[in-house]
C-alpha cells in the first residue's frame, strides 16, 4: 500500500508541477483576458492539462486508497489535486485560488447576469423561442413568465423586425406589469446551407433517390442533363473546398452520401445511405459538410443588417456557426462599431470545427466581462454523429464548467411533448440531463406551458442527482489538440 501511494504521489506532483508552469507558458494568452476571468482562464488551462493524458489508471487507484478521484473538479482542477496531495502529506505555501466554491460562484454571477435570477422553485433557467402567435393569444406571454420563462429568445431566421419588435415590446410590457425578469435574446440566422435542387426535381421541388445514385454538387446547371440530380448548397465557395472522400448529409442526416469525383464542373457524389422516409431529396433541407473546412463567413449579409436592431434591444446575442475563435472577434468588432457597450455572446456550438476549437473560443470570449456557450444538438448531431452526440455533449459542458462558462442545453427538449402533448420515456430521460445546465431552451410548439410545468417538476428531482455518478478521464481530444494549436 505504501509503495502504491508513493506512485499516486509522484503521478499527481508531475501533474501539479505541469499545472504550476500554465502561467509562464501561456502569458501571451492570459494577457488578453479580462481581469476577473483570469482566474477561470488558468482554471480551464489546467483542465486542459489533465484532460490531455489518459489517468483511469490514476483514478482507480486514488478511489482504492479513498482519495478524491479527481472526478468532478472542472471547475477547480489545480485546487483538488493540491488539496488531495495535502492528503498525502505535501504542503502548498500558497493554494490555486479557483476552488470549488469560486467556480460555482462564477458561473452562477455570469448566468444571472445572461439570464436573470432563477425563478423560485426553479434549479435552471428556461429560455422559450417566440412565436408570433403569442401577440394574439390573449395571456399567452402572461402564462409563460409566470410558469418559468426567464429568457425570451427571438429568432432572426423567421419573420422581420417589426414582428420582432411587437414581441419584445409586449415581453416587456408583461415582464413589468408581473414583476418578473425576462431577458430578451436575439439569434442571429447565420449561413444556411440548404438544398437547391438545379435539374432533376427542380419544378417539383424534390427527386427520388436510392442507395448507391450518383449525384452531383454544382455551382450552376451548365454541363448536366436533365436527368441528373444536382444540387447547389446556396453558399458560394463551399463547392471549390470539397475533397474525394470527404461526407456530405442531407435533411438532418437521414442522407449521407460521399465525394467520389472532383471535376472541374461539379462534385460527383455517391449515396451510401438513405433512411429518409420515401428515399427522396427535398429542396429546403439542411445540408452539412462535416469533413470540409468551409471557406464561408460565419456572419452573413443579413446577419450584419440585423446589428443595428440588436444592439438596441437585446440582452444577449446568439452566434450562430460560430466556428473559431477570430469568428467571435469580428462580431465583437461589428458590434463595438455602434457602441462599446455590446451585449454579451452566446456561442452556438453546432459544428465539428467549432468542437474542435472550443478551448480557443472560450479563451476569446473570456476577453469580454460575460459570454455563454449554447449547446445546438440538432446540427451538431449531424456533423459529429448521432452515436457520439452524448460523447460530445457531455465534453462540451466539462470545458464550460472549467472554464466556468454557463450552458445553455438546447434543441428538441421534450419535443414530442411540445407537439402532441404527450412525451416519450427517453426525452424525459433527456430532459433530465438537461437540467444541469444553467439554461434550458425549448423551441416552438403547442404545448409550451405543459413543457414548462414538466422541466420543473424534472429538473428539481435531477438535480438533487447531480453528484451522483463517478467519472473516469481517458484522454480527451480535444485537449490534446489544444497543447498542439493553442493559437488556431
Amino acid at each position: 500500500m505504501h509503495s502504491n501511494l508513493g506512485e499516486i504521489t509522484t503521478k499527481l506532483k508531475a501533474l501539479e508541477s505541469e499545472m504550476d508552469k500554465i502561467g509562464g507558458e501561456f502569458s501571451e494568452i492570459l494577457s488578453q483576458i479580462y481581469p476577473d476571468s483570469k482566474i477561470s482562464a488558468n482554471n480551464l488551462l489546467k483542465y486542459l492539462v489533465l484532460r490531455k493524458t489518459d489517468i483511469q489508471e490514476l483514478q482507480h487507484d486514488l478511489h482504492l486508497m479513498g482519495l478524491s478521484s479527481l472526478a468532478s473538479c472542472e471547475s477547480h482542477t489545480h485546487f483538488q489535486i493540491q488539496s488531495t496531495l495535502e492528503r498525502l502529506g505535501c504542503q502548498f505555501e500558497k493554494k490555486d485560488p479557483s476552488s470549488a466554491e469560486y467556480g460555482a460562484e462564477r458561473i452562477t454571477q455570469t448566468s444571472e447576469v445572461l439570464f436573470g435570477h432563477t425563478h423560485r422553485e426553479w434549479p435552471s433557467s428556461i429560455m422559450v423561442t417566440m412565436d408570433p402567435s403569442f401577440l394574439t393569444k390573449e395571456h399567452a406571454i402572461c402564462n409563460l413568465l409566470r410558469n418559468g420563462m426567464a429568457v425570451a429568445r427571438i429568432n432572426c431566421a423567421h419573420d422581420d423586425e417589426q414582428v420582432w419588435e411587437k414581441m419584445i415590446l409586449k415581453i416587456r410590457q408583461q415582464s413589468a406589469k408581473e414583476k418578473i425578469e425576462c431577458k430578451i435574446h436575439i439569434d442571429l440566422a447565420g449561413p444556411k446551407l440548404r438544398v437547391v435542387l438545379l435539374k432533376k426535381g427542380e419544378k417539383k421541388g424534390k427527386v427520388k433517390i436510392n442507395q448507391g445514385d450518383t449525384i452531383w454538387l454544382a455551382e450552376s446547371a451548365d454541363f448536366f442533363s436533365d436527368k441528373d440530380v444536382v444540387i447547389t448548397p446556396g453558399e458560394e465557395g463551399v463547392i471549390n473546398a470539397m475533397k474525394v472522400g470527404e461526407r456530405v448529409f442531407i435533411d438532418d442526416g437521414l442522407i449521407m452520401a460521399r465525394v467520389d469525383e472532383v471535376l472541374s464542373h461539379g462534385i460527383r457524389l455517391k449515396i451510401e445511405r438513405d433512411s429518409s422516409k420515401k428515399s427522396k431529396i427535398k429542396a429546403e433541407k439542411g445540408i452539412n459538410f462535416p469533413d470540409t473546412e468551409l471557406p464561408i463567413s460565419s456572419l452573413t449579409a443579413y446577419d450584419i443588417a440585423c446589428l443595428p436592431f440588436v444592439m438596441s434591444h437585446a440582452d444577449t446575442v446568439g452566434f450562430s456557426f460560430v466556428r473559431k475563435a477570430s469568428d467571435l472577434e469580428d462580431l465583437r468588432s461589428k458590434l463595438s462599431g455602434f457602441s462599446s457597450d455590446i451585449p454579451p455572446v452566446i456561442l452556438k456550438i453546432e459544428t465539428k470545427e467549432a468542437v474542435d476549437n472550443l478551448p480557443q473560443l472560450l479563451l476569446e470570449g473570456m476577453k469580454q466581462p460575460h459570454f455563454g456557450i449554447m449547446i445546438a444538438r440538432g446540427d451538431l448531431a449531424v456533423e459529429i454523429g448521432f452515436e457520439r452526440l452524448v460523447e460530445i455533449q457531455e465534453e462540451i459542458s466539462w470545458l464550460c464548467e472549467a472554464a466556468h462558462t454557463p450552458v445553455i442545453w438546447a434543441t428538441q427538449v421534450l419535443e414530442n411533448l411540445h407537439k402532441s402533448g404527450i412525451a416519450s420515456r427517453a426525452e424525459i430521460t433527456d430532459a433530465g440531463r438537461a437540467s444541469m445546465a444553467e439554461c434550458i431552451m425549448i423551441n416552438k410548439g403547442d404545448h409550451t406551458l405543459k413543457v414548462l410545468k414538466t422541466l420543473r417538476d424534472i429538473a428539481k428531482r435531477s438535480r438533487g442527482l447531480k453528484m451522483k455518478n463517478r467519472l473516469v478521464f481517458r484522454e480527451l481530444g480535444i485537449a490534446k489538440n489544444f497543447f498542439l494549436h493553442p493559437n488556431r
